[in-house]
């Protein structure tokens, strides 16, 4: 049998309040094409099309494990043209990766008003969570 941690809510919540400060001023980069493997995983044919910036503090809230962040400062001028779809979380540093995220209009951990960016167009995002999941295979 296949290992499965479950988590209650409360440890959640904790997990969640131990990583949110890394989001502190740091960096939310929303590329085009497929997302990498991991975070760790260098970015390499992906096109940069945005970078925004997470506010200090980053998160909002944290609730059920979930982190809501707080208003995420917009690009007032697109990188590049193209499709986005996913988004690369950095430390304050710039270099240092937190996670990757998926980029949407709806469902998504980033959500933006439309996936097609133009080069020299705002872009804002609506919303953003991340999840610290409830159950892990640990």
């Amino acid at each position: 049998m296949a290992k499965s941690t479950g988590w209650t809510n409360a440890v959640r919540n904790l997990m969640a309040d131990a990583i949110d400060g890394e989001y502190n001023d740091g960096y939310l980069r929303i590329y085009d094409g497929t997302r990498p493997a991991t975070p760790s995983t260098a970015v390499t044919t992906q096109v940069l099309l945005a970078e925004l910036r997470f506010p200090n503090p980053a998160a909002a809230s944290v609730t059920n494990g979930v982190i809501t962040f707080g208003s995420i400062s917009p690009d007032t001028s697109a990188n590049a043209t193209g499709v986005a779809s996913w988004a690369r979380c950095l430390k304050s540093d710039g270099t240092t990766a937190i996670c990757d995220l998926n980029v949407g209009t709806s469902d998504a951990n980033i959500i933006v008003a439309t996936t097609a960016i133009s080069a020299g167009v705002q872009v804002s995002v609506t919303s953003a969570t991340v999840t610290v999941a409830a159950t892990s295979a640990l």
